[in-house]
């Protein structure tokens, strides 16, 4: 309309100037008479010009209104898509009650082809450049799934108020059907659908998180489908909004409709819990329970993707083996069921891809899940940590052992033939020392004040997981030191790996002791070694020592075997505030039988250590466990990733040292350090299941 606006302009002006041009404007003469005559035609012309003024005004107007409109309409669209963004990626669900949609790339779609397995790290390096822009491009390139399907059914009266998210409904043709119920209209939609795996149809069913008005309708839905795994991959509540409905009792059993859930078991691990239910549908109380399991990731965070697909890909591997054979569909809920359900499908289903194929596709498999479910994969972030999951799971592959198999694979290891089982071992370490170092994370460490804080240069805290104190006041950098927090194997940030302290830093060592609350501490190295220093001596000989605000008296001091147990009563000073000095205990372990070059004679004295420590923290509490050598990374490393594994192979029977390891390293350059000590980590394993066999069930 607005490029004719010229033309309609041009159309009626010409006319109309060419009648104003021919007209002659008469006067009147007051004393003359007027005398009756043949019609004027330059008085007609005169009229059709003043009737057409106004309405050629009238038109131009609204000419211009319109063209007002659209250019706002444009702009906001374009506000709308771009102010959404995310400092740290786009939001699964957005803050309202409405999940945001992507619009398509304007270039229109294109075709991405299959990538064969040997190809994948290249061809992510590729995609990776310029800031993940390849990346975006194919994921814009997606088909939304929209047009696809009609959403009669979930856009009911009745059914509106049972979708959390109005703009996230399942398709028609692929919805969840349940049963009817007698004298209830629409009782048989729930916001679920029928999601394909790889070459099997069916294989999951991706739904909402239950809203407290559709917890019913979703246990109806298990026992329906003969589920027998849920998977959840949302928390209860992210930013304080609830993201989905506890549909599970904490304790004992709760009937929800006509079916009755009881809670068996609770395992928390540090990227997952695994819940265990009772469920039973009383109309059909002839019909024996059924065991269901739900596995609930803990470790999504509110923004973006998980720093590493480690933690996924060993709770994927979990729900795989939980889930038996003969089960229906496996359910799958975030809180919209699209994004985080729509990425961890996509693995799953790739995964099997690699292994029948030795190719991945994702973009078809993207394309076609989502024709049966809208938006599946939701953003850009998720669609790139897919290919970052499958990379690391071609890299690396299955490193998992049964305990079993331990001493078989250390005797293949010893034996005769022993060189290339160790080529293997070396190989394996190779892969760890190629985990990056991310320099480009650790500013705080490298800034000029705090370098002087290091004993290491190369070791120092990366700044996402490093340890902050408090900012003394008008000094700037005061809020730094040398120390990591790192995952245990049940609780996150269980550990503090840290540096032996400097003469200039001990006051910081133990302002991090008091303000974190921690009880105990492991010492790995002497304080001097092979006459060098390797720490300083942070703790009285006898009597008591003041660092800054911070009194420490020596309590005790016991020696058994090459452990020295420490006791200290801590106490801060806070001479402003209106209170009585606090005090607490302070264990310390100091192993003494780890030399700064090699490792320990024998596993038992670290399995001990361990185990004293342990029941240390039973005794305190569950607040972090500061470890540290002399640099905070070779002994300081082994012996969180030896708690970490043996604490598995009691719970699970199972063990995976390059995986422990490398996580570590993920979160503190070098932990680790040599081939030796990794070696090590699985010689304390075999030690710990030989001593321990007869009382526990591992073999």
């Amino acid at each position: 309309m607005e490029a004719l606006c010229p033309i309609l302009l041009a159309g009626f002006s010409w006319p109309l100037a060419r009648a104003l041009s021919e007209n002659q404007t008469i006067t009147p003469d007051s004393n003359s008479t007027a005398i009756p005559g043949p019609p004027d035609p330059g008085a007609s012309q005169t009229l059709l010009a003043w009737l057409l003024l106004p309405l050629l005004c009238l038109l131009g107007l609204l000419l211009v209104a319109a063209y007002c409109f659209r250019f706002r309409k444009q702009r906001k669209a374009v506000v709308s898509v771009n102010d959404k963004k995310m400092p740290n990626g786009l939001l699964e669900e957005q803050e309202q009650q409405r999940v945001m949609l992507l619009s398509p790339s304007p270039s229109g779609p294109r075709k991405y082809f299959p990538i064969p397995v040997e190809q994948l790290e290249e061809e992510i390096r590729l995609r990776a450049a310029d800031d993940c822009k390849h990346f975006r491009e194919e994921f814009n390139s997606l088909p939304s799934g929209h047009i696809q399907g009609t959403f009669e059914l979930a856009n009911k009266e009745e059914n509106r108020e049972k979708n959390r998210y109005p703009n996230i409904l399942p398709n028609d043709c692929s919805r969840v059907v349940l049963s009817q119920v007698d004298g209830i209209p629409c009782s048989d939609y729930i916001n679920a659908s029928y999601i394909d795996g790889y070459n099997e149809k069916n294989k999951f069913i991706a739904t909402q998180g239950p809203k407290q008005e559709t917890v019913n309708d979703f246990w109806r839905m298990i026992w329906e489908q003969k589920s027998s795994t849920i998977v959840m991959l949302t928390n209860l509540k992210e930013r304080k909004e609830e993201k989905c409905h506890q549909y599970w009792p904490d304790q004992g059993c709760w009937t929800y409709g006509n079916i009755r859930v009881g809670v068996e078991d609770c395992v928390v691990l540090v990227d997952y819990m695994v819940r265990k239910f009772c469920v039973q549908s009383l109309p059909d109380s002839c019909k024996a329970p059924r065991l269901v399991s739900q596995l609930h990731f803990t470790s999504w965070p509110d923004f973006g993707v998980p720093f590493t697909p480690i933690g996924m890909l060993k709770f994927l591997k979990k729900v795989r083996t939980l889930n038996p054979s003969h089960a229906g569909p496996i359910v799958v809920h975030c809180s919209a069921g699209v994004g985080r359900t729509g990425t961890f499908i996509v693995i799953d289903a790739m995964m099997d891809m690699m292994f029948a194929e030795q190719k991945v596709d994702v973009f078809e498999f993207v394309s076609k899940i989502r024709n049966q479910r809208p938006q599946m994969v939701q953003t850009d972030m998720q669609y790139t940590f897919i290919y970052q999951a499958l990379l690391e799971y071609y890299l690396y592959g299955d490193t998992e052992l049964d305990v079993s198999s331990l001493e078989r694979h250390l005797q293949t290891l010893h034996s005769s033939t022993g060189q290339f089982a160790k080529v293997g071992l070396e190989e394996e370490f190779r892969k760890l020392t190629n985990v990056r170092i991310m320099k480009e994370d650790m500013r705080t460490g490298n800034l000029p004040a705090n370098m002087k804080k290091a004993r290491v240069i190369q070791i120092i805290p990366y700044d996402f997981n490093r340890v902050i104190l408090s900012m003394k006041r008008g000094q700037e950098y005061t809020d730094y030191i040398n120390a990591s927090f790192i995952d245990g194997y049940r609780q996150k940030d269980y550990f503090i790996a840290t540096q032996g302290p400097l003469a200039h830093t001990v006051q910081d060592f133990w302002r991090m002791l008091w303000e974190w609350r921690c009880h105990t501490v492991v010492m790995l190295t002497e304080v001097q070694e092979r006459e060098q220093d390797k720490c300083y001596q942070y703790w009285p000989a006898e009597g008591a020592v003041t660092h800054g605000e911070i009194t420490i008296e020596l309590k005790s001091d016991t020696l058994s075997e090459a452990i020295s147990v420490r006791d200290f009563l801590v106490t801060f000073s806070q001479p402003l505030a209106r209170q009585e000095e606090q005090s607490r205990m302070v264990r310390q372990f100091h192993f003494h039988g780890w030399p700064e070059v090699g490792i320990p004679a024998e596993g038992k004295g670290m399995i001990d250590l361990i185990a004293a420590v342990q029941k240390q923290q039973q005794q305190t509490g569950n607040h972090p466990i500061t470890v540290h050598c002399s640099a905070g990374a070779g002994r300081t490393g082994t012996f969180i990733a030896l708690s970490n594994i043996l604490e598995r192979v009691k719970a699970e029977g199972l063990l995976d040292v390059f995986q422990a390891v490398k996580s570590l390293r993920l979160q503190r350059p070098h932990m680790v350090q040599t081939l030796e000590q990794y070696e090590f980590c699985y010689k304390v394993v075999q030690d710990f299941i030989d001593i321990f066999s007869d009382y526990a069930n591992f073999k």
